[in-house]
C-alpha cells in the first residue's frame, strides 16, 4: 500500500527530477493546490499543504504527464508499480525498498 510518507515524498520528487521537472513549494493562488508551467517543465505545489496533500498533487500531475517508465531509473519503476498496485504488501514494499548488500 502507498503510505503517505516523507519519504516516499521524496521518492516522488525523485521521480520528477527523473523526468526533468523541477518541483516548488510557494505561495499562490492555486485553484487545484498546484500549477504546471510546461514549456519550462516547472511544478509549483501550494507550500501550506502537509505531506499527504503534497502527494497527492503530485500524483494527479504524474498522471497527466506523459513519459516511458523504461526509461526511468529502477526505484523509480517500482514506485510507479507500487502506485499502480494498491493492494501490495508491506512485505512487498519493504522488498521493493531494500537493499541487498553484497
Amino acid at each position: 500500500m502507498f503510505k503517505y510518507t516523507k519519504h516516499n515524498l521524496k521518492k516522488l520528487e525523485s521521480l520528477f527530477e527523473e523526468l526533468q521537472y523541477t518541483v516548488r513549494y510557494e505561495k499562490g493562488n492555486f485553484q487545484s493546490g498546484y500549477c504546471i508551467l510546461e514549456n519550462k517543465k516547472v511544478v509549483v505545489i501550494n507550500k501550506f499543504y502537509e505531506t499527504e496533500g503534497r502527494i497527492n498533487c503530485l500524483l494527479e500531475i504524474l498522471g497527466t504527464i506523459a513519459f516511458s517508465p523504461d526509461k526511468l531509473s529502477e526505484v523509480s519503476q517500482k514506485l510507479i508499480k507500487q502506485m499502480d498496485n494498491p493492494n501490495a504488501t508491506d512485505e512487498e514494499e519493504i522488498e521493493s525498498t531494500t537493499v541487498n548488500p553484497s
